[in-house]
């Protein structure tokens, strides 16, 4: 084999992991290349730490080196493709719509939308940035971040959107304990007088929380003075299901 050829087989397995751990089987498929190759590339990348192994569930990810040469990289952009079979699976559930959200530069940026069947539509976040105080996926997020960025969001002026919206630092670290704690948060009518939501989050392979999902709807509708449990049961199980996915397994 060439080193050329060698090089652009070892991306395209890089490519292949940038949506997440895979067994080499997957990998195969996804590249289009003999399994004996992938074998073979990805233990060398294991050895230069391109690519971490996990041997308990026979997947490989993408290792530190690849990290440390994108210090800033768009999470959210990995995530748009394998999450949003889960987005459209929750829709169909709860027939409200669903989306993905990632903490960013100290605010909520929506990455991704499903909108619902409802004859009443609520807006499409994707591609904005919200302060993250006043959103459930913030909410969640900013539970299980670390306590520098917790600090630095709530030691700034923290703007009410509606009368709402939680503005106290003291009160807004109590919520975050809560969610923590339950594995989920609400926002009613914080972000929009109209709008009410809940987001549970995603964890990578490293236990991280690097994303959320979310349900939203209008505030007369939803969630319903039946179906806020199952709602959230739902939401909750969706990003259990994409967490599992990033760790090498299917739910």
């Amino acid at each position: 084999m060439s080193t050329v050829q060698s090089v652009r087989r070892a991306f395209s397995i890089l490519q292949s992991l940038s949506t997440g751990p895979s067994g080499v089987s997957e990998i195969a498929i996804r590249t289009e290349l003999p399994k004996s190759t992938v074998a073979r590339l990805l233990a060398t990348l294991v050895e230069v730490g391109a690519v971490e192994q996990n041997e308990a569930l026979g997947t490989y990810g993408l290792g530190k080196v690849i990290a440390e040469l994108s210090p800033n990289p768009r999470i959210g952009q990995n995530l748009i493709p394998i999450v949003r079979p889960y987005l459209t699976d929750l829709v169909e559930e709860i027939g409200e719509a669903a989306g993905l959200g990632v903490l960013e530069d100290g605010g909520m940026f929506y990455y991704d939308q499903v909108a619902s069947q409802q004859e009443v539509q609520v807006r499409n976040w994707t591609g904005e940035r919200v302060d993250a105080h006043v959103t459930s996926s913030g909410i969640i997020l900013l539970a299980h971040a670390d306590d520098a960025i917790v600090t630095g969001i709530l030691d700034q002026p923290l703007k009410a959107w509606t009368e709402n919206s939680t503005i106290d630092p003291e009160l807004l670290r109590r919520r975050l304990d809560v969610a923590k704690t339950n594995g989920f948060a609400w926002c009613e009518a914080e972000m929009s007088d109209e709008l009410n939501s809940v987001a549970a989050p995603i964890f990578n392979a490293s236990g991280a929380a690097i994303a959320a999902i979310h349900a939203h709807g209008p505030s007369y509708r939803f969630p319903g003075s039946d179906k806020k449990d199952s709602i959230t049961e739902a939401v909750m199980k969706t990003a259990q299901r994409v967490s599992s996915r990033l760790m090498g397994r299917y739910l």
